[in-house]
């Protein structure tokens, strides 16, 4: 009996990305025999996640890095350094309302809903949520118009669920806070450039373990050495309660070593894998198909999938609810369109996909 029997759950084919929802990422065997090592040895957590944080460092040629829970806990403990500093009182009395310097200041088109609202986080992490600006704008000076004694820090998401237009830069926003004294946290959980925004000088950057680096569950907060210190210490608060294995420690620690030593696809060589899915798709009736980069700028190719005689929700749906629940990204349905993501569907699968298109058109 396979796993999917025993449990009676769904069989998926992930075709939409590295989506929390399905898991993340497909993770390679040799990862997982490192997550096994980790599991079946003991170690003392704290002198462990102190050595792989060097150990990271090193391989990034950066200050320093530390292994979290995940991208949310991350953010969340980030915050809270801000808010707390050094001061073990505060990190033991996190919500206490007469701490007053806790306002975190974030462009209104960057508090999105990834899963759960990011102000959720915020506020877990400790935060009074300031919005800069407005949903498709926000300028320096919005951004500056929300700064005063009880700013604690500025964050930035970089994501594909955020607004991509009217936004500043991550180098103006950041050199904004540093202006300000103010330090800057950088969301970029499923951002593959592990160095691109601590080379723009924030203090704190969050990655998650499952998206881009293809790990388990996890996250690395990597930055300057002062801030990775801070969220350290919130190990005695919240950080305690958003603690993670040693399994998965060893096993993202060996997922970024074997992220930095493996070749990216290049755009090229992902449009060629996906020309024979897409040439397929062009003969069948009311659809048409094309290749095209992801809309955050990030280097990755996807199939985007016009449908001119068929309801691309419906579709989306149906795709879903077979024997086997295929997952493709259908933010751009109501334009009639759904994209598939390649990077952790195997030759077969696009071929499975492309049969149950096949039949739901046809129908």
């Amino acid at each position: 009996m396979n796993v999917y029997e025993k449990y009676q759950v769904s069989q998926v084919i992930n075709a939409s990305g590295k989506m929390t929802i399905l898991g993340g990422s497909r993770v390679q065997d040799d990862i997982i025999e490192q997550c096994a090592l980790g599991a079946g040895n003991f170690f003392e957590v704290k002198e462990l996640l102190d050595k792989t944080g060097e150990y990271i460092a090193n391989l990034l040629d950066i200050e320093s890095a530390y292994i979290v829970n995940s991208a949310s806990g991350g953010i969340a403990q980030a915050i809270s350094a801000a808010i707390c500093r050094d001061d073990h009182h505060k990190i033991m009395n996190l919500y206490d309302p007469s701490y007053e310097k806790r306002e975190v200041v974030i462009c209104k088109g960057h508090n999105v809903n990834y899963g759960t609202a990011i102000e959720v986080t915020m506020r877990l992490g400790g935060a009074k949520v300031v919005e800069a600006g407005y949903a498709n704008e926000c300028t320096l000076e919005s951004l500056k118009g929300c700064m005063n004694e009880n700013t604690a820090a500025l964050l930035y998401v970089k994501s594909h669920h955020c607004v991509q237009k009217g936004m500043p830069s991550p180098e103006d926003f950041i050199n904004l806070g540093h202006q300000y004294g103010l330090p800057v946290i950088v969301d970029a959980a499923a951002e593959g450039d592990l160095v691109k925004y601590y080379h723009m000088g924030a203090e704190c950057v969050i990655y998650s373990g499952t998206k881009a680096l293809c790990g388990p569950t996890s996250g690395l907060v990597i930055g300057k050495n002062d801030y990775i210190e801070l969220i350290k210490k919130q190990y005695a608060g919240i950080g305690r309660i958003m603690k993670i294995g040693k399994e998965n420690i060893i096993g993202l620690t060996y997922a970024i070593e074997k992220y930095m030593q493996t070749p990216e696809l290049t755009l090229q060589q992902q449009m060629e894998r996906l020309k024979p899915f897409n040439d397929l798709l062009n003969q069948l009736n009311g659809v048409s198909a094309k290749s095209v980069q992801d809309g955050a700028g990030r280097p990755i190719i996807r199939s985007e999938i016009t449908f001119t005689k068929k309801d691309a929700k419906k579709i989306s749906a149906l795709l879903k609810s077979g024997d086997i629940h295929i997952y493709t990204r259908d933010y751009k349905a109501n334009l009639g369109q759904i994209e598939i993501d390649i990077r952790d569907v195997n030759d077969e699968e696009l071929m499975m996909i492309y049969r149950r298109i096949q039949e739901l058109v046809e129908e």
